[in-house]
């Protein structure tokens, strides 16, 4: 076993200080990601920085009526607030949709933003892989790969994003906050993850030396209405092959507000706005919906073993939506 270093820290600055002196420290909190890449080999950390203990485990209201969550938040503590299960219940299924409770226990807000693709040949160290070792190749495009992403993909990299929590902040227009030894920062969801393009291996627009603070999700009345639902090839702890975060809001029969988002086609979680631009102003059918979701999928670029995923996520988007649709109008 390689031997690495362990420390606590109690206070923000102090976490900051002690990774920008360690340029291979990693922060820890649950563990439930970086402790398995730790074992196979994938993550070489000389120091872990423990944050569990931070004050970031709070999940309170901004001025603006939406909620602020901090990064040490877990994710079975995430999930059970009622402010959460209220405003934001598609957030909360998300969350209850991934991995077990056990693990949910322990993974944090923070952690679950950051948690790496799943893909085998990412975590397999005798293969080649660009976002391990960038140039290395991508096996994916001609081996396994009907999990594989759809939609944002490279020659470089098909691999997708794990997690069930950042659909649901994708849909809602997340924030993320940071700090670092030069202060905070903010980072929207959408510029957070980065296109895979030719630099896999980078996946966030984080700066170097930063810790993640929390999350705020701004007010969004059309969240109230909203639903989760993940599509998985068993009915226990699984990942995700296709996944949605909708929100709608039905006026007279037509579509006022629509929120978007999909998980398991792309490197990050996937905002559908082509999708949602094509339903504002059109009618709450299903006629609409199923358009919507093509002119969304149109710029899907699929593999042998994947193209399944284009009908996966335009029966998702029209059934879910559907619900919404039927829920409004009783």
């Amino acid at each position: 076993m390689r031997e690495f270093g362990y420390e606590r820290a109690f206070d923000v600055s102090a976490a900051v200080a002690l990774l920008g002196g360690e340029p291979e420290a990693r922060f820890l909190a649950g563990g439930t990601n970086l402790v398995d890449l730790m074992k196979a080999g994938v993550e070489r950390p000389d120091l872990l920085i423990d944050v569990r203990e931070l004050p970031l485990d709070g999940v309170e209201f901004t001025e603006d009526g939406g909620l602020s969550i901090g990064a040490t938040v877990t994710n079975s503590d995430l999930a059970a607030h009622p402010e959460v299960r209220r405003r934001f219940p598609a957030l909360a299924q998300a969350v209850l949709a991934g991995a077990s409770g056990q693990l949910r226990n322990m993974a944090t807000v923070g952690g679950n933003l950051l948690q790496r693709t799943r893909c085998g040949y990412f975590i397999d160290l005798s293969k080649p892989c660009n976002k391990r070792a960038p140039g290395s190749g991508c096996p994916a495009l001609t081996g396994e790969h009907h999990n594989h992403g759809i939609l944002g993909t490279s020659e470089h990299c098909v691999a997708t994003h794990p997690s069930d929590m950042a659909v649901a902040l994708a849909a809602f227009d997340a924030v993320i906050s940071y700090e670092t030894a030069d202060g905070p920062g903010e980072l929207p969801i959408d510029e957070f993850y980065l296109p895979v393009g030719e630099t896999p291996h980078i996946e966030t627009a984080l700066p170097a030396g930063a810790l993640i603070t929390g999350v705020t999700l701004p007010q969004a009345p059309v969240a109230v209405r909203s639903r989760y639902r993940k599509v998985r090839e068993r009915a226990s702890y699984a990942f995700a092959i296709g996944s949605i975060a909708g929100a709608l809001d039905v006026q007279d029969d037509v579509v006022s507000e629509v929120r978007l988002a999909f998980g398991a086609v792309a490197s990050r979680p996937w905002r559908a706005r082509a999708a949602e631009q094509v339903l504002i102003g059109s009618p709450a059918s299903a006629e609409a919906f199923a358009a919507a979701a093509d002119a969304e999928l149109a710029a899907a670029e699929a593999l042998p073993e994947n193209g399944y995923k284009v009908t996966l996520m335009r029966n998702l988007v029209v059934a879910v939506l559907t619900e919404l649709t039927e829920e409004a109008a009783r």
